[in-house]
């Protein structure tokens, strides 16, 4: 059986975890958020203290790990884990160990039809020849009140002019990042996420309908 991938990239909060999920759900795909798995090194490494400018210890570490969590966790959505996978995720052997979780995930789920996976590289790098692609583009300024309010919400104290300044460094350090920048892939759909989810998935739906 022939595996249907749908990839989403999109720089940071743009929405691209809801909308995967909303995919998931409507279609029955199974859903891998690849920047859970960057939050979930982020995470280890920090409960060891291990500095992410180290990148020997962090080799190490990585290849000590003999089964890394797929499930999501509210520890994983903290500002300061965000922070801490972004850092670590300028490194290839990083990315490169990533991408090969992902690729073991879709092809260990052998009675999976379908498969949705949203991050920053998928479409570009991870799943080039994936059956549709798609890019969440939404501004800066929208970007970060959301994030502001995911983190009111969750409990975490958070200052909006703090979180936009984030959004905006992030945004320039994913794209100018030497690799796997972020970039909208070729072939990409761009989806307009500015507007209300209904906006939203109208688009999507559109596009859904072979599948």
């Amino acid at each position: 059986m022939k595996k249907i991938i749908i990839t989403i990239d999109g720089p940071a909060a743009s929405g691209k975890e809801k909308i995967a999920k909303y995919i998931s759900k409507k279609w029955k795909f199974k859903h891998l958020d690849s920047g859970l798995l960057y939050r979930r090194l982020a995470l280890i490494l920090h409960n060891e203290k291990i500095e992410t400018k180290d990148i020997n210890e962090i080799k190490k570490r990585i290849e000590k790990i003999n089964n890394i969590s797929f499930r999501r966790s509210k520890k994983l959505r903290t500002q300061e884990i965000s922070q801490l996978a972004s850092k670590i995720a300028i490194h290839q052997f990083v990315r490169q160990y990533v991408n090969d979780l992902q690729y073991d995930f879709v092809s260990k789920h052998k009675k999976i039809r379908g498969f949705v996976i949203d991050g920053r590289d998928i479409g570009s790098v991870v799943f080039k020849k994936a059956n549709l692609k798609l890019y969440i583009e939404v501004n800066s300024e929208i970007r970060a009140k959301r994030r502001y309010k995911q983190l009111i919400d969750s409990g975490e104290k958070s200052i909006y002019r703090k979180i936009l300044m984030d959004v905006k460094l992030r945004d320039k350090k994913d794209k100018m990042r030497e690799n796997s920048p972020l970039i909208i892939p070729n072939g990409a759909h761009i989806i307009n996420n500015n507007k209300s989810f209904k906006h939203t998935i109208n688009q999507i739906n559109k596009l859904m309908e072979n599948f």
